[in-house]
């Protein structure tokens, strides 16, 4: 992608999150809760964060700029959708949330600096925040040194957990080890190419891919690996490769902008995904709004929600996200995940009957959310959530066909046996 169109699509999304604000759709999703008693101030908060008798705050930190806000645009939108849909039903404990909302800039090191920010100078309750796992990385040390709170959406490699994250997205067994099942089991897969963006989360997604398809799927073997640097757009070297090495499935994570340049450089090499078994993990609707549907049509992606689920609560969310955010707005896997963050944060303070983080940490395994758009979730007592693993197939007009889902809730297990 040019720098030209790479400067035009920032200025959309700023041009977006400004006046998203001023549209604000009224509450469908929950029932209003009435708050006859609001409880005192210090009785709620007793660690100093930003919390007065009306308000409390919140930070929201993505890439508002750079490669990624192709991805994280719509985390921010889908949090502040959230968050005024539960001002609008009264608040959390009485109190309205104020959001100080800050842009990581797809830069890890000004993740680590805009959180401590957050937490140190704003004493904000919770943060919504990252989406790359190097920010989430940067990230966690400053959560846990000055004991911050992360809702984080993205879906991820696992080998994690911490008392200081909720993670909103998929880890590895929910995700990519349930991806490669589906598509050797249906479709027969047995060679596969890896095709990455160069930092942690697509490395150790393909580590744990590489070993689950050498050690559990029988006869199969990888018979490729590249990665790219964040914000690539020259990918002819390993397209090249792939028409060489013919591969049954092409399976990629590539991240951010990288993925317009990707899909249009295969579809010009003459790769039809029609015929050609690509699955990815890590394009949604927002990075196809990017791409054109006639790039990707065919390919499948394993994720746990797509904006064309048929439920009753997609059924009123996707209609609210449009009304705030405008009627050719898309809504990804990962958009969706960041709208759980401001609920689950709020049904945890209200069982917790506090603000304070400890409390709130304590008070997290178990919280079910009924309203979310994926259906419903609730929170591991590793942090994780169970959700439900899907397959989609992506179609011209940028929206995917649910073509598979597991009939039950699927546990997370961020440290599977045999994969670390």
């Amino acid at each position: 992608m040019s720098d030209e169109n790479k400067q035009g699509l920032q200025s959309a999304f700023r041009r977006k999150l400004l006046m998203g604000m001023a549209a604000i759709p009224a509450l469908t999703m929950l029932p209003r809760p009435s708050f006859a008693d609001t409880p005192a101030t210090s009785a709620i908060n007793t660690t100093g964060l930003a919390v007065t008798d009306t308000e409390v705050t919140v930070g929201i930190l993505h890439s508002a700029t750079g490669t990624m806000a192709i991805s994280e645009t719509g985390s921010i939108e889908s949090e502040k959708l959230a968050i005024a849909q539960i001002n609008e039903a009264g608040g959390i404990l009485g109190r309205k949330i104020k959001i100080i909302q800050e842009d990581g800039a797809s830069d890890w090191p000004t993740f680590a600096e805009k959180a401590k920010k957050l937490l140190v100078n704003d004493k904000v309750a919770a943060i919504m925040g990252c989406w790359t796992s190097a920010s989430r990385k940067a990230v966690l040390p400053v959560l846990e040194q000055y004991n911050g709170m992360l809702y984080y959406p993205t879906f991820y490699e696992g080998l994690e957990q911490s008392k200081n994250v909720i993670y909103t997205g998929q880890e590895a067994t929910q995700q990519i080890l349930a991806g490669l099942n589906w598509i050797n089991k249906e479709h027969g897969a047995k060679t596969f190419f890896f095709v990455g963006s160069d930092y942690i989360w697509p490395r150790t997604s393909n580590k744990i891919a590489r070993k689950h398809v050498e050690q559990h799927l029988t006869g199969c073997k990888v018979v490729g690996e590249e990665y790219y640097p964040l914000g690539n757009t020259q990918f002819n070297s390993v397209i090249n490769k792939i028409k060489l090495t013919k591969p049954d499935v092409i399976f990629t994570d590539v991240v951010g902008g990288s993925n317009v340049a990707f899909y249009k450089q295969l579809k010009a090499a003459g790769i039809d995904l029609s015929k050609q078994l690509l699955l990815t993990i890590s394009v949604t609707e927002d990075e196809i709004d990017g791409i054109g549907g006639e790039n990707i049509a065919g390919a499948y992606a394993c994720m746990k929600y797509f904006q064309s689920l048929d439920n009753p609560n997609n059924k009123l969310f996707v209609p609210a996200f449009k009304k705030m955010w405008g009627e050719k707005t898309v809504i990804g896997d990962v958009t969706q995940a960041a709208y759980l963050g401001p609920w689950l944060w709020k049904l945890t303070a209200e069982k917790a009957g506090s603000f304070d983080v400890d409390k709130i940490a304590a008070a997290s395994p178990g919280i079910e959310f009924k309203g979310a758009p994926e259906g419903y979730v609730r929170i591991h007592e590793n942090h994780h959530l169970w959700s439900k693993t899907r397959v989609g197939r992506a179609k011209l007009d940028g929206q995917f066909e649910l073509v598979f889902e597991t009939k039950d809730l699927v546990e997370p297990d961020p440290f599977p046996k045999g994969y670390q």
